[in-house]
């Protein structure tokens, strides 16, 4: 009878010692939704080699308290109805702990109700202002907020005196609301729009829009858009000899838009997060250090310059990282401490989330770059 109860005890603490050990290697996954085909490639490619840069990295050092990352990373191709589809797989199927991406502010913006409903943390790699204003419990943002970027644009034309503006933006989602802010932060910053004119997010010419402007009594243009439009505006431009600075969004900031934009680059003005002239940063910068060990190990692995895009998933990945470190591996643990990090030093800028501040970031997180020989220089 001893005997028997003895193997009865052994079996069920082998049993138990089992699933503990299961239990204890278990992945954390962590899903990803990125544009890595169709017109947003160039943002969603290297937001995917980023993640999985981040994510091998934790592993090598151990994981997180000893349980590995496992990132469950789909290609939305840039469109909202598949990016829903994709996030509800990730929820249902995967078992996912938390989102990073998409990558457009059309998907993210079609994904935040799945994200709010499922309970599940959110964190994008869009830039529209709307994604977290109002906030949402569940949803946070690496990308700088659009209106950080308007006003870095609007000081430095007060700084060089200027204040009649002709806005040219694309007609998505990017654009909508770039354009809003552009409208609703110029009086505030003295700045008259002459002209405000919109071009399709598949449009190959936009000399009729220059043509007016250039016409206008605008003394400098900013353009809003991702690639490859803000390439045609440059190219147009040069074409029709239209000598008016011309201004892009950091929608742009990446060597892609160089690479598109050719000999019309030179000269174009832009907001951007550091890492496009880490080199350069003073060494003090809180950030440089995050930024060169990112650029470099992007740069060994991938074989080109890890940018400002590629940053916005760095960013997402690392701060999960810490928010499952204090807080667990559960979907209300994660969103918990998401919500009261502070000072995280990323490749966006420097994060402090809240209660009612689900970006993190200040208009700091910019500095105002030009293209000089096919490459950036800081301005001062």
């Amino acid at each position: 009878m001893i005997s028997k109860l003895f193997t009865v005890l052994s079996v069920t603490c082998l049993i138990c010692l089992t699933s503990s050990l299961a239990l204890a290697s278990a992945t954390i996954k962590i899903g990803g939704l990125f544009a890595v085909t169709g017109p947003a490639a160039f943002l969603g490619e290297p937001e995917r080699n980023a993640a999985q840069m981040v994510v091998d990295g934790i592993n090598r050092a151990g994981g997180i308290k000893g349980q590995k990352l496992e990132l469950v990373a789909y290609d939305t191709a840039g469109d909202a109805t598949k990016a829903v589809q994709l996030a509800t797989k990730l929820i249902k199927n995967d078992k996912v702990v938390a989102i990073v991406g998409p990558s457009t502010t059309g998907e993210s913006m079609a994904v935040v109700p799945v994200a709010e409903k499922e309970k599940i943390t959110l964190i994008s790699c869009a830039s529209s202002t709307k994604l977290i204003d109002p906030v949402k419990q569940y949803v946070f943002k690496t990308a700088q907020n659009d209106g950080l970027a308007v006003t870095r644009i609007y000081e430095y034309l007060q700084k060089q005196k200027v204040n009649k503006v002709a806005i040219l933006t694309v007609s998505d989602g990017f654009g909508a609301s770039g354009r809003e802010q552009l409208k609703a932060l110029a009086g505030k910053h003295g700045i008259q729009i002459v002209v405000d004119d919109t071009y399709g997010p598949k449009d190959t010419d936009m000399t009729s829009q220059l043509t007016k402007i250039r016409a206008s009594q605008a003394q400098a243009v900013i353009c809003w858009g991702t690639n490859p439009g803000p390439a045609v505006v440059a190219k147009n431009a040069k074409q029709l000899g239209v000598k008016l600075p011309l201004y892009m969004s950091h929608g742009v900031s990446s060597k892609k838009f160089i690479e598109l934009a050719g000999d019309a680059a030179e000269g174009i003005r832009l907001p951007s997060g550091r890492v496009i002239v880490s080199d350069v940063l003073p060494a003090s910068d809180p950030q440089k250090k995050s930024l060169l060990a990112f650029v470099k190990e992007y740069q060994r692995l991938y074989k080109v310059e890890g940018d400002h895009f590629a940053g916005h998933a760095w960013d997402g990945i690392m701060l999960l990282k810490g928010a499952i470190e204090r807080g667990g591996a559960t979907a209300e643990g994660i969103r918990d401490a998401l919500e009261k990090t502070k000072d995280f030093h990323g490749i966006g800028g420097t994060f402090t989330f809240s209660p009612t501040d689900h970006a993190g970031l200040t208009k700091d997180a910019f500095v105002m770059v030009e293209i000089k020989n096919r490459d950036w220089a800081l301005l001062k």
